[in-house]
């Protein structure tokens, strides 16, 4: 059965198909669908993902909650870089949100495909008073939303504000993008989304 808000519809089917050297695999495709008024519902839109992909999803969140709850987070939970990466790629609708002020962007490097929202603008560090308008005008609040800054801190923060206003699948990523400092002083060595190797591009 579909899960219904009277004109739209979200529902998963299990499909087959043929992928590399003839091997069939079984894949769900994610369907959006809306009520044609004549008893009908008609398709606006189908991702199709493996099953596999699927699995690998449930068990991220899930260890992503219950880190959240060892740490006492108010919101949903909290994701080590590769995990929202994972998520990034095989989940549907998920979206990534870089909270970094746009020096960092653009002097430090940048988070293919993440939407870009300073929670702090440059310079002054002053909170930016269009966040939530932001994140409003270009994320669903019924999207899976992770938060990337530096480091963690900022990330925390946003995904606060955003469970607040409504987000319901609210998570930050920690280490963020350059991680914590090493013993010499020094970020991009210890942890983050740079640091793990993954996609990122520089001006």
């Amino acid at each position: 059965m579909p899960i219904c808000d009277g004109r739209k519809a979200l529902w998963h089917k299990d499909i087959f198909g043929l992928y590399g050297c003839g091997r069939t695999r079984k894949v769900r495709a994610l369907i959006l669908a809306h009520y044609n008024g004549a008893g009908g519902w008609v398709c606006n839109n189908w991702h199709p993902f493996l099953w596999e992909d699927a699995m690998s999803i449930t068990e991220i969140l899930k260890g992503a909650r219950e880190r959240g709850q060892r740490m006492g987070l108010p919101y949903e939970g909290a994701l080590l870089p590769h995990e929202a990466y994972e998520l990034l790629q095989s989940a549907p609708g998920a979206k990534l949100v870089d909270v970094r002020t746009r020096a960092e962007w653009d002097w430090v490097g940048r988070v293919p495909g993440a939407v870009e929202i300073e929670l702090l603008t440059y310079p002054g560090s002053r909170p930016n008073p269009a966040f939530l308008a932001e994140l409003e005008r270009q994320v669903d609040k019924e999207a899976l939303v992770m938060f990337i800054c530096r480091s963690g801190g900022r990330s925390h923060n946003a995904a606060q504000l955003a469970m607040q206003a409504g987000y319901t699948q609210c998570y930050n990523v920690l280490e963020g993008f350059e991680g914590d400092k090493d013993a010499a002083g020094h970020r991009n060595t210890q942890g983050g989304w740079r640091a793990r190797g993954l996609p990122w591009t520089q001006s």
